[in-house]
């Protein structure tokens, strides 16, 4: 009974610790790794003794297996087809020659540089040649890059954990046995990505005809039976081959998520969490069963293949692989300093640190001890800076630019002409035919379809865009455009025009994701009837350090009265939608639309002809722009112009 409760106690402590290490971790902004091994060594013999994996004795193996079969699964769900193709022909040498140049340099560098014998070095380099998405996926959350940079970083994580793993398998048999036969080498690594890849197909394409037919099942019910299929599937193909089965859960998971199934989303986000737990518990597991003694002992040599590993051999195994690919020297660059090690390797190296022991060979602790110490250094040197590096290369996607604006009215069109007047590319999505044909004849980018449709977004070249704006008259159907299309392609400006009070509570849940367009609670249907009854001017204010509060309150104050609504906001060189929570500061050039009620205006609709549309007004101080509509007099006229108006620019509309 006492053995079973701290059991019991090891597995609270367990998940208690990695839980908030990654709730610290998303706090700050940083993989989880950077605590999650610190916490488990603290917790581990080595520091306060609270947490003791041996308890587990066998069992530690299975948990092993099984959390990395589901984190292999779930990698494999959340590759985007459309996008590898565009990065197929490097990511296939990063699988194949890639794991081949780092094998070869890894395994010269553990031995001459570390002092290991030959067979236990290139041990060490099958172990390293995976990155894994366990590192990766977070790190790119945080690090918003270039989407075939990110596409690329994600699909290597995730191809090669099974390649690298079963490498690692094909090495170690070596070692136990002795058989170095080149053919025999090979053949067993075929034949295990062969029979994992075969099953793996099969299987998925299996679950996912089973799920669409299944009616009868509930969403809940669906997950569980993915879950169910995934570890039958890594239970086969482990019978028919050992290691087979993590090629089988890759490919599955990469199968499934072509099926297209209508719960996708849902089944993603609980896979998601699974793995989230399973990296949780195995981390804090494995770093406790490490021994601090063992890195120390390791000396100088091994932290210089490490540093070779890191400096030369990445470097030159990108540079190798992306040799004919159209990514430029910044986006090579990065992808050189970006490798962090993570759970498949600690696993790995875990099992094979026991095998090795049990056999009476030698060197079973230090490689595990260099593979950890590996980890270690790419994640806190690769990891923590990855963010400051794609920002000094300028290879971050939010300074992407064009816009995707689904909706189309006169506001939207108008919206549309002012960044395509700042030399971005705009494209408009509605059902509605007529719209389509006004915006057309304007000569903006249409598509006649729902932006419910991905392969619209993406014909619509969203992947590549900086902002995503809905904009249609129902609020609630914007938010919902808004979530599909960072769900789907996670543009790093997403704004949805939306009631606070009737959406205020799911906009809270994801406040860095979705941004509430303009201002709080705007009568999009009335403002669209202003642009199309010239009832409206357009206009500029620069916000100064002298007297930024009052024209601050003074420009709420006129948004509250429905007065005013101001659209867009440059800040840093570059054009923006407004969003409506955001805190004005000093510089800010705020474009905007005033209400004027006056029944003779120049009309320059956003519907009219390229010569009579709306473009920035010489307006006054703001200070001198009327609270009321009994104030027109303090308004300049519009001076009338007849040919394509100019960019937004302080000689146009100077404001103080």
């Amino acid at each position: 009974m006492e053995g079973s409760f701290q059991i019991t106690l090891l597995i609270i402590l367990t998940v208690m610790a990695g839980i908030s290490a990654q709730v610290l971790a998303d706090f700050l902004r940083v993989p989880a790794i950077v605590f999650l091994l610190p916490f488990g060594i603290l917790l581990g013999p080595d520091g306060l003794g609270l947490i003791d994996p041996q308890l587990l004795g066998i069992g530690i193996e299975v948990i092993v297996a099984l959390s990395v079969a589901l984190i292999l699964f779930e990698g494999g769900l959340n590759l985007e087809l459309r996008d590898l193709g565009k990065v197929s022909g490097s990511l296939r040498n990063l699988v194949t020659i890639g794991t081949l140049i780092t094998l070869v340099g890894g395994g010269i560098c553990a031995h001459y540089l570390g002092e290991f014998p030959w067979g236990i070095a290139f041990l060490y380099a099958s172990l390293v040649v995976v990155t894994g998405p366990t590192v990766i996926s977070p790190l790119l959350k945080h690090v918003k890059v270039q989407r075939p940079v990110a596409t690329l970083l994600e699909g290597e994580g995730v191809l090669i954990d099974p390649v690298g793993a079963i490498l690692a398998v094909v090495v170690l048999d070596i070692i136990l046995n002795g058989d170095a036969d080149p053919i025999s080498i090979i053949s067993g690594l075929l034949l295990r990505l062969g029979i994992g890849g075969a099953i793996g197909a099969l299987g998925g394409w299996g679950l996912g005809w089973f799920l669409k037919r299944s009616k009868f099942l509930s969403e809940d019910l669906k997950n569980l039976v993915v879950l169910a299929g995934l570890l039958g599937l890594f239970g086969i193909a482990q019978t028919i081959r050992s290691e087979a089965g993590l090629m089988a859960t890759v490919v599955s998971g990469i199968v499934l998520r072509g099926s297209s199934l209508p719960e996708e989303r849902l089944l993603r986000r609980f896979k998601g969490q699974l793995t989230m737990l399973a990296v949780s518990v195995l981390f804090i597991l494995l770093a406790a069963d490490l021994s601090i003694a063992s890195i120390f002992a390791l000396g100088w040599g091994s932290v210089w293949t490490v540093l070779m590993l890191m400096f030369v051999i990445r470097p030159l195994n990108i540079w190798v692989c992306t040799w004919t690919s159209d990514l430029n020297w910044r986006q090579k660059l990065f992808l050189g300093w970006i490798g962090p090690r993570g759970i498949v390797s600690a696993s790995v190296a875990s099992l094979f640190s026991i095998l090795l022991t049990q056999r009476g060979i030698n060197g079973g602790d230090s490689i595990k001890a260099l593979v950890f110490l590996t980890i270690i250094m790419t994640v806190l040197c690769q990891g923590l800076t990855a963010g400051w590096f794609a920002n000094w290369l300028h290879i971050t996607s939010t300074k992407a630019t064009g816009a995707v604006i689904v909706g189309i009215s006169p506001l939207s069109r108008l919206m549309a002409r002012l960044f395509e007047e700042q030399g971005e590319s705009v494209v408009l999505i509605d059902t509605n035919t007529e719209a389509c044909r006004q915006a057309e004849a304007e000569g903006l980018r249409v598509f006649v379809s729902s932006a419910l449709n991905t392969a619209v977004l993406e014909e619509a070249g969203l992947a590549s865009m900086g902002t995503f704006l809905a904009m249609t008259n129902n609020g609630e159907v914007n938010f919902v455009l808004a979530q599909r299309a960072v769900e789907e392609f996670d543009p790093p400006r997403v704004y949805a025009v939306f009631p606070r009070d009737s959406q205020g509570q799911q906009h809270s849940a994801s406040p860095q994701k979705i941004a509430q367009a303009f201002s709080p609670d705007l009568p999009i249907k009335v403002w669209n009837q202003y642009v199309d009854e010239g009832k409206v001017k357009l206009g500029v204010t620069t916000l100064k350090p002298e007297g930024l509060g009052f024209q601050q309150a003074h420009l709420q104050a006129l948004i509250r009265a429905g007065e005013l609504v101001p659209i867009l906001l440059s800040r840093d060189s570059r054009l923006e939608v407004m969003p409506a929570s955001e805190e004005w500061r000093s510089g800010d050039r705020i474009i905007y639309l005033l209400h004027d009620p006056r029944p003779v205006l120049l009309k320059r609709l956003s519907g009219a002809s390229q010569a009579t549309r709306l473009s920035v007004e010489r307006l006054p101080e703001v200070e001198e722009i009327p609270l009321t509509k009994g104030q027109p007099e303090k308004i300049l006229d519009v001076v009338p112009t007849e040919s394509k108006p100019d960019r937004v620019s302080d000689k146009q509309a100077k404001v103080g």
